[in-house]
């Protein structure tokens, strides 16, 4: 067997090394980040902190956290909220909608990679959706069930490729 840890150069003082840190200064580094990597459009959403403790609920009621963190006093257009997932066969996306006559109000399209969702929150306002796969045109359905829009797009199996020549360089 191959003495691996020879060659590693963490083995001197790796012990002591997690002794020195102090774990706000770790969680600090974390949350700035966190900062740097979520895009600027997000950040009125939640909060770094939030995010890592809420991770895997997307559909819990995100603007409850959305604060006074940025000094920005422009009026953005509200953003709906979206979970988008994909199956197999389905790319679904789910929304939380407060009443029916949302529903039955908004208008719901969709190109080969991206859903279009007109008409809420408000009348005339417009949201895009980037999806996480290629779509089928046809084939897609939507329901109201439980407070929740839920669309079922078929997903395309788009298998166009092309063979390239490789060749020696002489």
């Amino acid at each position: 067997m191959f003495p691996w840890n020879m060659f590693s150069p963490f083995k001197r003082d790796q012990s002591g090394m997690m002794n020195g840190m102090n774990p706000k200064d770790i969680d600090q580094y974390v949350q700035g980040m966190m900062k740097q990597m979520i895009p600027k459009e997000w950040q009125g959403i939640m909060n770094p902190q939030e995010m890592m403790k809420n991770g895997s609920s997307f559909m819990g009621d995100m603007n409850s956290s959305a604060g006074g963190n940025s000094g920005e006093n422009q009026k953005q257009p509200a953003q709906i909220q979206a979970n988008v997932f994909e199956t197999f066969e389905d790319v679904f996306i789910r929304i939380k909608l407060p009443s029916e006559e949302l529903a039955t109000q908004m208008r719901v399209f969709h190109t080969s990679n991206q859903a279009i969702i007109e008409n809420i929150p408000e009348l005339g306002e417009r949201q895009v959706i980037t999806l996480p796969s290629l779509v089928k045109k046809k084939g897609s359905t939507a329901q109201y069930k439980d407070g929740i829009l839920e669309i079922k797009i078929p997903k395309s199996v788009d298998m166009q490729y092309t063979e390239v020549d490789v060749s020696e360089k002489y």
